[in-house]
């Protein structure tokens, strides 16, 4: 449960260095897409429709470029700073179609930390099964702050 759990905070500025790396496999599956589709309340015949899917450039239904990027967040938050950091910017290309059922290799590189101005940047590069790029991006991110000590005190989650 997430709500209620303290959470251990990600890594603080001072703790980044350039050139850190994070690899992640992502293999999407029928699951993903539906719980996607099911939040988004998204209908795009592209991402659910063989018979339109088809008659496209792309012959088969693929994977919603946003799903993507919410991948990216969600090891943002997960990984690379970590719990409590937040994306303060992001430019993202979509350069392949990524489709149901594939797995993307993503590799995430830290390529700036401004300690000064609390944030780092990072690279993401995906790669597909045949190792070519589908998705590359970069991330400004803002690092968790340390917070003094909270002994005594209750914080709500909501």
């Amino acid at each position: 449960m997430l709500l209620g759990k303290k959470r251990k905070l990600g890594r603080r500025i001072d703790e980044i260095m350039v050139g850190e790396k994070l690899s992640l496999t992502e293999k999407i599956e029928d699951k993903d897409l539906l719980l996607y589709l099911g939040l988004t309340d998204d209908a795009n015949p592209l991402f659910i429709q063989h018979d339109y899917a088809s008659q496209t450039p792309y012959e088969k239904p693929i994977v919603p470029s946003i799903m993507l990027s919410g991948i990216i967040s969600s090891a943002i938050s997960k990984y690379l700073p970590g719990p409590g950091s937040h994306v303060l910017n992001q430019e993202i290309e979509f350069l392949k179609p990524v489709y149901h059922y594939a797995t993307v290799q993503f590799l995430f590189e830290v390529v700036d930390v401004n300690r000064q101005n609390h944030y780092v940047i990072v690279s993401v590069v995906g790669n597909n099964e045949s190792n070519e790029a589908v998705i590359k991006g970069r991330f400004k991110i803002c690092p968790p702050y340390r917070l003094e000590g909270l002994e005594g005190k209750a914080l709500e989650n909501f």
